[in-house]
């Protein structure tokens, strides 16, 4: 196939009728679970080295769709292929295999043991729903897509409204980068649309799906692929607000550098980032907001997301035990910034306050009176991506105490550091117990992520030449 520049993507998957999609993605189901490890890395490269040497296209079209900056674009962008290279050379390697081999054994135990040999095989077609606030590295080529290529998997993504001609773009290059590597036909494609997103879900040849997006709607989709006469795993990374405690020796020892970290970290990208840090407590709220820098964020994603901010926020200030404690009017075109603030009392009369995600550059800060009355309240929060405590120069009772209490609920946790910023490592994990995400025990982040679209199979009493590559004695 010739290669497809930038300039030349049309929308071909999107224009075509779902069935025609879905029925490729089968068929090339079939045809990538033939793909050893070292090709699929081999095809992973190849979309990295496309995308980056298409970024002078690609970038500009994600600034103008999504108001996000070009430095920061540019280097979501470099997230994106170092994911792809990342998982590559995992592969190549042979680290991502999940492989035990019990020999036959006619001593053991519980009688004589047969020769068993456990690996795992893709799932199938995954239909993965791009996000909104992240459009490279959570979108068409992002992290659900390349762990799901990785796997053996093909992929269907569901393009998000927010960046249509990116995500066109984006596909075109990626499809093109992997035809012309000789990987399966259809390896990847493109829908557009709720109505075919919601179909896609539902039918039969799609095996499991990824989303990020809102608690709403992940709760949809998820029960729509709990209630197919086939039920398929749903992997949807949802709301969180991401508690974070500052500690008396934290505020006595290092407060300016804390106020100076918050305030970064909750502005970043105008608030829109799943690990916002949301809920703050604090033992003085009139000093910690007086410490502050001058704060300041830039556009919203568009204007449907900024509508949502607003309405959000004037729900959650107009609550009779909340108050404001600063307000900064954004200006045309441009988010208010919002600290709101409440006390222990008021969250124990009714938890709501600290389970509702506002999406945008507003936190809200609890004032506490000792840190009892805080791991009461942390007992009966629900999931979160993440959870932070913010201590003294060293690591103290009262910080054991809190971290022990916050991984009870988060999926990272964090000490003296922001959780805004994460990164793809082998040891990252991007998840928690709901609302966080429908799957507790997986991430959407790093190389386990893989692990989301394999299921494991055991091979007993297989001659060798049938079995797998990787389970065969050396």
């Amino acid at each position: 196939m010739v290669s497809t520049t930038p300039s030349q993507a049309t929308p071909s998957d999107a224009s075509l009728p779902l069935d025609t999609v879905l029925d490729r993605a089968a068929a090339a189901g079939v045809r990538a679970r033939a793909v050893p490890p070292a090709e699929r890395a081999r095809l992973l490269t190849a979309v990295a080295d496309a995308l980056d040497a298409a970024a002078g296209t690609l970038v500009p079209v994600a600034h103008r769709e999504s108001h996000l900056p070009e430095a920061r674009l540019t280097g979501e962008l470099a997230r994106t292929t170092f994911q792809c290279r990342l998982f590559a050379e995992r592969l190549a390697s042979g680290a991502l295999d999940d492989v035990r081999v019990d020999h036959a054994d006619p001593d053991w135990p519980m009688g004589a043991r047969p020769d068993i040999r456990r690996t795992t095989v893709p799932l199938g077609p995954v239909l993965v729903f791009a996000a909104s606030n992240f459009p490279f590295a959570f979108s068409v080529a992002g992290g659900d897509t390349v762990s799901a290529l990785a796997a053996g998997c093909p992929v269907v993504v569901k393009a998000h409204p927010g960046h249509p001609e990116l995500s066109r773009l984006t596909a075109a290059v990626a499809s093109a980068a992997l035809d012309d590597a000789g990987a399966p036909a259809h390896l990847l494609q493109l829908i557009e649309g709720e109505r075919e997103g919601a179909e896609a879900v539902r039918d039969h040849r799609v095996k499991a799906v990824g989303f990020t997006g809102s608690t709403r709607g992940g709760r949809y989709l998820f029960q729509l692929a709990a209630d197919r006469p086939d039920p398929i795993p749903f992997y949807g990374e949802l709301g969180s607000t991401n508690p974070v405690v500052v500690t008396p020796a934290g505020w006595a020892e290092r407060g300016t550098d804390i106020a100076t970290g918050f305030a970064a970290s909750f502005t970043l990208g105008s608030g829109q980032f799943c690990t916002q840090p949301g809920v703050v407590f604090v033992p003085d709220v009139d000093a910690f907001v007086g410490a502050l820098p001058p704060l300041t964020a830039g556009p919203m994603l568009d204007d449907r997301i900024a509508g949502a901010y607003a309405d959000g926020l004037d729900q959650l200030a107009a609550h009779g035990r909340v108050c404001t404690a600063r307000r900064i009017g954004g200006g045309e075109g441009l988010p208010d910034i919002a600290l709101l603030r409440t006390t222990t009392d008021a969250v124990r009369e009714d938890p709501s306050l600290i389970s509702t995600e506002v999406f945008g550059p507003a936190s809200l800060l609890v004032e506490y009176g000792s840190l009892d009355e805080v791991e009461a309240v942390l007992a009966g929060f629900g999931g979160t991506l993440t959870g932070t405590v913010q201590g003294g120069h060293g690591l103290d009772e009262d910080g054991r105490r809190l971290l022990d209490a916050l991984a009870g609920h988060a999926g990272r946790v964090i000490w003296n550091e922001w959780p805004t910023g994460v990164t793809v490592s082998d040891a990252q994990q991007h998840g928690g117990p709901w609302p966080a995400s429908t799957a507790p025990t997986t991430t959407s982040v790093g190389t386990a992520a893989v692990n989301r679209f394999r299921r494991p199979v055991a091979y007993q009493n297989v001659p060798r030449q049938a079995l797998p590559p990787e389970i065969r004695d050396r």
